[in-house]
Order: structure tokens, then C-alpha cells, then sequence
């Protein structure tokens, strides 16, 4: 079949990835998606089984920096435009091990960006297009200036917390290994754009939420451990704020700014929807309990008081402004609406749930939380 575009979407069998792979195999059966994912711990096919036989669907199993591996998927599937997800995203983990975060997220968006600009340059830019999504903690920290929040916010969680919010002319101020990785990469893929002409789109986006989240993350793992009855590890004292955006509503950006964004623009992609850590957790272990048939709130006692990493940032609050004045987009779910549906997915996958966090996942989880 001649397809009328072939996209390559890296990472697409992770957490974002996989809701934008399914978005793009089903709305655009003219185009070819090609999914390139090295399936670290964090991808699973699972997540995409669904749509695994579609006709204009193709999975390789590489790591993007693999230089001759990603030149050969480029050519041989004619790759007219990149959606660039996958990297090492855990904070934690770069902690542990800033090395990897490094060689993934920089090493791997320089090696996408070579290959496409040895493919593309000679055949002229016209057509071609390279998304690069990268994350908001790039900006660095905002000041909690209204330590209770704003009773006119959001419904439940009180925010805003404070009169600033990074906007796309926001200073980059990377404070984690994992921020200052993907500082580097967004810097990289505007270089590609200044040096060479590629066409390139960086988006920055807010804390995602939804299915298929790796446990790792805070919304997922909670929701795991309250239905297990586990010890619930709150940095701090929980008052990190967190501006938080369904992976759906995301997903449906990345389309919109995909096709219609303008090239060399950065965009940045929140939900509207600041919440305390604190706060949050209390909310999912209202909703698990009650979905369970539990007394609400009886898990409380769960919460545990751990440690507070180093370098973190007390403030994440996007203004999406932008792409809603350009484009139109704003999310489509309110938050109340959108963990409901999250814990209620995972509370019904959780044979999906126990095989993600066997094996590797529990010796980390333990090696983290030890001692803290």
C-alpha cells in the first residue's frame, strides 16, 4: 500500500508513546506509523495489543542510539516525520545513575536527528517535520506563593499555588540530572533547526496520568500500594506542587501540534490543574477505597513521611496559553473525571499491574525507599 505519510514515533511502547502510537494507527489509517522502541522496563507491548495487527502499524525493536539502526529504519520505511517520546524520564533514577539519562536522552536525540537530517537534507526539508517532547522541569522551580492554594482553582486540589507559571520564554534552570539531559536535547533540536533548516517542534508538557503508566511514577504507584495495602512514601512533608494533564488530552495534542504547529515554536502542553502532592494522595486513597469497597480514607495510615530527595523542585505550574489562543486545544477531562478513570483502569488491569512490577522493578523499588 502507498501510504500517504510515514511517521516514526520513538518510545511508543511506554507510557505516553503507546496512547500516541493508538491515536495515530486509528485516526490516520493512510499513514504508516512505525514504532521504535529499545523495551526497556519502562515499554511494554502489552499497551498496544490492540491495534499490534493493524495493516499501517510497524514495531522495530531498537535503541535510538544506535546510529546505523536508526539510519536503516529511516530509509527503509521513507520516515517523512518523527514524534520524538522516548527517553529515561525518572528523576529518581537519574540520581542514581546520570550516565544512562545522558547517553538516552542526549546521545539518542542526537542520533535521531543526524539520521533524519542524512535522509531528509538531500531531498530538501518540504514535507518533513521533527516533534521533539520534552518535559517542564527544564524551567527549573516556581515559588509556592499561596501556600493554601486559590478557593477559586481547581476543584478539589486549591491551586493555583502562586502568581507565576513557566510560559515558553521561560529561562531554562535544569536542576536534576534528568531535567539538565533533556535541557540538552531541546537545545540540541533547535541547533538542527538553526544549523541546518530541519523543521523541528518542541513541546514542553506537565506531570501525564492515565493507563499504562509505568509504577514507578507517583499516581500509578500509589494506586498499586493502597490496593495492596504497602506503605505509601511521601517526600517531605507532600507540599510539592504538580500541575497534572491526562495522557489522552496529551496525546491529542501532540496530533494537533504535529500537524498544524509552526516550525521552530515551542509549545507548552499543562493541564490547568496544580496539586500538592499531599493532597493528591489523599484524593487516590479516597477514590481506591471506595472503588474497593473500603471505608474512604481508611488507608490513610498509610501514608509514610520519607526523606525528601535532593534538588526538588517545589513548583510546576504551565501556562498553555499559547497553544490554546494558535490552535484551540485545551483538556478535555477535569481531573475528578480523569482519576477516576485512571484508578478505576488500573483496579481492572491488575494482572497488568503485578507483571510490571515483578522481578527488576521490586529490587530498585526496595533499594530506593531503603532506609529512608
Amino acid at each position: 500500500m502507498n501510504y500517504k505519510r510515514s511517521i516514526l514515533i520513538t518510545g511508543g511502547a511506554g507510557f505516553i508513546g503507546s496512547h500516541v502510537v493508538r491515536l495515530f494507527v486509528n485516526k490516520y489509517p493512510e499513514y504508516r506509523i512505525v514504532n521504535l522502541d529499545k523495551l526497556t522496563y519502562a515499554g511494554n507491548l502489552a499497551n498496544l495489543k490492540d491495534i499490534e495487527n493493524q495493516p499501517n502499524y510497524a514495531f522495530v525493536k531498537a535503541d535510538i542510539c544506535d546510529l546505523e539502526t536508526v539510519r536503516k529504519v529511516v530509509r527503509e520505511y521513507s520516515i517523512d516525520g518523527i514524534i520524538h517520546l522516548a527517553a529515561e524520564s525518572h528523576v529518581d533514577r537519574s540520581i542514581k545513575d546520570p550516565f544512562i539519562f545522558a547517553k538516552t536522552n542526549v546521545l539518542g536525540t542526537l542520533t535521531l536527528l543526524q539520521a533524519a537530517r542524512e535522509f531528509w537534507e538531500p531531498k530538501g526539508w518540504e514535507g518533513k517535520r521533527f516533534y521533539h517532547i520534552s518535559t517542564d522541569e527544564v524551567y527549573g522551580a516556581l515559588e509556592l506563593t499561596r501556600p493554601e492554594g486559590d478557593p477559586a482553582g481547581n476543584e478539589c486540589g486549591g491551586g493555583p499555588f502562586g502568581d507565576t507559571f513557566f510560559t515558553e520564554e521561560s529561562k531554562y534552570q535544569p536542576h536534576s540530572p534528568y531535567s539538565a539531559a533533556k535541557a540538552s536535547s531541546d537545545h540540541f533540536v533547535r541547533a538542527y533547526h538553526d544549523t541546518y533548516g530541519m523543521p523541528t517542534i518542541v513541546t514542553n508538557c506537565s506531570n501525564n496520568y492515565g493507563p499504562y503508566q509505568f509504577p514507578e511514577k507517583l499516581i500509578p504507584l500509589f494506586i498499586n500500594n493502597i490496593r495492596q495495602h504497602r506503605p505509601l512514601p511521601v517526600y517531605g512533608k507532600g507540599e510539592n506542587v504538580r500541575d497534572w494533564l491526562y495522557v489522552e488530552d496529551h496525546a491529542r495534542a501532540i496530533d494537533l501540534i504535529f500537524h498544524k504547529g509552526r516550525i521552530a515554536e515551542t509549545y507548552n502542553i499543562g493541564g490547568f490543574n496544580e496539586w500538592k502532592n499531599i493532597d493528591l494522595i489523599k484524593v487516590l486513597i479516597k477514590t481506591v477505597d471506595r472503588l474497593l469497597g473500603r471505608p474512604e480514607g481508611a488507608d490513610e495510615g498509610l501514608i509514610t513521611f520519607v526523606t525528601d530527595r535532593k534538588g526538588h523542585d517545589m513548583r510546576y505550574a504551565i501556562d498553555s496559553s499559547k497553544l490554546k489562543n494558535e490552535l484551540g486545544w485545551e483538556p478535555s477531562l477535569q481531573f475528578a473525571e480523569g482519576i477516576e478513570k485512571t484508578v478505576q483502569w488500573y483496579l481492572d488491569n491488575g494482572p497488568w499491574l503485578d507483571n510490571v512490577t515483578s522481578g527488576e522493578y521490586l529490587r530498585y523499588y526496595e533499594d530506593m525507599y531503603k532506609g529512608r
